[in-house]
């Protein structure tokens, strides 16, 4: 026996610093966002469910975004199925995630269950960088759960600490829910010129259908500011990138145009 054989496998150094790279960001993601639990804890309360019921949102739902939308709905007085409905909405990107990152990931069929309920914007960011599939699903993991777990136990302190505290509304925590919300939103209306659109058509349809409609139903019309965006931004006279057939005329009949017609 050589005395290379007798010698453990050492992974290479540059593969070992890429793997601790990529658990040290995925970790500090996890625990960084996992703490905005605690104020999801105090909008729970403030919207009158008890502590489990907070709880078993972060522990079942597990998407920030759509777990805020229906607590701030519900503290806003809207019918639950309202609520639960504008909830879902959101919820439905974690879906295009799976078909994104699916064939990345490769996930063993017996896992993709716990997968699917990790599928959320911090944990696909990170999966989605990442050079290989190997720290792809690295990063994937490490985020994932780390978040889950700081973002559980932030939630249960956030919800006792408000249920002690009695009335959310004597201290001003009600506001809690749409804050972190709007904070939420705010990075997106930075992304360019359509997003604000949307935003700024969406905000006028609530206002609007405030005064006629039931609470937590003129967020959901809101939604109709994607299509309404999206049709007013459609060059006239057919799909987008299809050429205006005047201009073309016009080009044609230019001499020494790009295909003139030989006279026959």
């Amino acid at each position: 026996m050589t005395v290379e054989q007798d010698l453990p496998t050492v992974a290479p150094a540059p593969a070992r610093k890429a793997t601790a790279a990529v658990v040290r960001d995925s970790l500090g993601i996890g625990l960084t966002v996992g703490v905005s639990g605690l104020a999801f804890g105090v909008a729970g309360s403030a919207a009158h469910l008890s502590v489990w019921q907070t709880c078993g949102l972060s522990l079942l739902v597990f998407t920030g975004a759509s777990q805020f939308a229906l607590v701030s709905a519900l503290a806003a007085g809207a019918a639950l199925p309202a609520a639960v409905l504008g909830a879902l909405f959101l919820g439905a990107r974690n879906a295009f995630y799976g078909l994104r990152l699916g064939p990345r990931l490769a996930i063993p069929r017996l896992l993709r269950p716990f997968a699917a309920h990790l599928m959320i914007d911090e944990s696909a960011a990170v999966a989605l960088t990442q050079p290989d599939r190997r720290s792809a699903r690295l990063g994937f993991a490490v985020t994932g759960i780390s978040l889950f777990a700081t973002w559980n136990l932030c939630t249960l302190a956030g919800a006792m600490g408000a249920d002690a505290l009695g009335d959310p509304a004597a201290y001003g925590l009600d506001a809690a829910g749409p804050a972190v919300f709007l904070a939420l939103l705010a990075p997106r209306l930075r992304e360019g010129a359509a997003e604000l659109k949307v935003a700024g058509v969406g905000a006028a349809l609530a206002l609007a259908a405030t005064v006629v409609l039931p609470t937590g139903v003129p967020v959901l019309l809101s939604i109709a500011a994607v299509p309404i965006v999206l049709a007013a931004g459609r060059p006239r006279g057919g799909a987008p990138g299809t050429p205006d057939r005047s201009d073309t005329a016009d080009r044609s009949d230019t001499p020494g145009a790009a295909g003139t017609e030989t006279v026959a």
